[in-house]
């Protein structure tokens, strides 16, 4: 073996969950997380380089920030903002820890609530019934608007597939129990609330600044969306001024933990300690959920507004990659050994930084924001259990097949 291949490193990107404290309100975030990653590399023996990403949690974040609103702040603001009387509630996501306590504190606001489901399956794929019982009964879903029951009628009990939770009669059975009264119907064009409220709080998450313009055009007398809720404190509560109740987890039976608030502060002051302790600049990013697909359950994992609310300029823009199986098959093909890798290697090289959109030799690569790429990756690692490593160190993301 050469000197060269003595020399050349074996190891690409390496993902690292870091272990770190239990974070409290008022606790100095960038001081733990910097501690906790120069910790880690010394006592696993790696050190920190150029253009590593810290990557942190946008639960911590939250938490340290003591950024929580009760039901009651919840149900204040509703009040408020649409009138307290019937109000449309509709294409809000099944969830127990991301919409259940969500829909109290809205129900608790109203004095009727018209929860319009869309069907087979919620935004982010949770169904409600099966496409193969969807063509089974003729129903389009596309068109037919279905009351409860008609729906009950053709399709019966449907329990999540993970949870085991019939959600058409959780959510009936909560909005009653916050003292509403419920009625529930089941559509996916958003116009047809109108025939039963002209008052709607829209509760998608990517799809909402058209379901508002769909809305508004066809008369609604008010339309918000959940990011219009809790974008100011109420009774002292906790606010996400961009994202509203978006984003916001179950804390306790009566409270949830919002997105966290303006954090490029945060991820600023922790490049800089980074910087100031190692002498190298690395990249800092907060994240939630990672942008990617179940393919058994069909559950795409965003049910944030983004996966990065916050991150240093580094992480802008997506990657500028070629396809090193492309450049084999077709340009280099009658080469082989050495004379391939060199071949490769200045390839890479010549990139001048501009875009490699059309070019043959990228396709194939993935057209994704960095920091959807990296918070994924850092999802995925950091898990949703009990793993506690709420921070992830990502090494190697930005090199290539020519770093030595």
């Amino acid at each position: 073996m050469n000197d060269m291949n003595n020399k050349e490193r074996r190891v690409g990107t390496v993902s690292r969950g870091i272990r770190c404290p239990i974070i409290r309100q008022g606790d100095d975030l960038a001081a733990i997380v910097t501690d906790s990653v120069l910790e880690a590399a010394q006592a696993e023996g790696f050190s920190i380089r150029d253009r590593d990403v810290i990557s942190i949690t946008e639960s911590i974040v939250a938490r340290s920030q003591g950024n929580y609103a009760t039901v009651d702040d919840i149900a204040a603001d509703v009040k408020e903002k649409l009138g307290g009387d019937t109000v449309g509630v509709i294409f809000p996501i099944l969830s127990r820890n991301r919409f259940a306590i969500c829909l109290r504190g809205i129900a608790k606001g109203c004095r009727k609530v018209v929860l319009m489901l869309s069907y087979p399956s919620d935004e982010v794929g949770n169904e409600l019934v099966s496409l193969d019982k969807i063509d089974e009964k003729g129903v389009n879903p596309y068109s037919d608007v279905l009351t409860l029951e008609q729906y009950r009628a053709l399709f019966g009990e449907n329990k999540h597939e993970f949870t085991g939770v019939d959600y058409v009669q959780y959510y009936g059975d909560l909005i009653r129990e916050s003292g509403a009264e419920a009625e529930i119907i089941f559509a996916n064009q958003a116009k047809a609330i109108l025939g039963y409220t002209d008052c709607v709080l829209t509760c998608d998450i990517h799809t909402r600044a058209r379901t508002k313009r769909i809305l508004k055009a066809a008369g609604a007398k008010v339309v918000l969306g959940l990011d219009d809720i809790l974008t100011a404190p109420v009774n002292g509560s906790g606010c996400n001024e961009q994202y509203g109740l978006l984003g916001s987890n179950k804390s306790t039976e009566d409270k949830v933990k919002l997105f966290p608030r303006a954090c490029k502060g945060l991820v600023l002051d922790i490049q800089q300690r980074i910087l100031q302790r190692t002498g190298k600049h690395v990249e800092v990013m907060v994240y939630g959920d990672g942008a990617f697909k179940d393919p058994k359950g069909k559950i795409w994992e965003l049910a944030d507004p983004v996966v990065s609310p916050a991150f240093t300029d580094g992480l802008i823009g997506t990657p500028n990659e070629l396809k090193l199986k492309y450049l084999a098959d077709n340009d280099y093909k009658d080469l082989t050994g050495e004379a391939l890798r060199e071949a490769i290697s200045a390839s890479i090289r010549a990139k001048d930084g501009s875009s490699l959109v059309g070019n043959m030799a990228a396709q194939g690569t993935t057209p994704r924001q960095l920091t959807d790429l990296i918070g994924s990756l850092c999802d995925l690692t950091s898990g949703s259990g009990d793993k506690g490593t709420p921070v992830v160190l990502v090494q190697g993301y930005f090199d290539n097949y020519t770093n030595a």
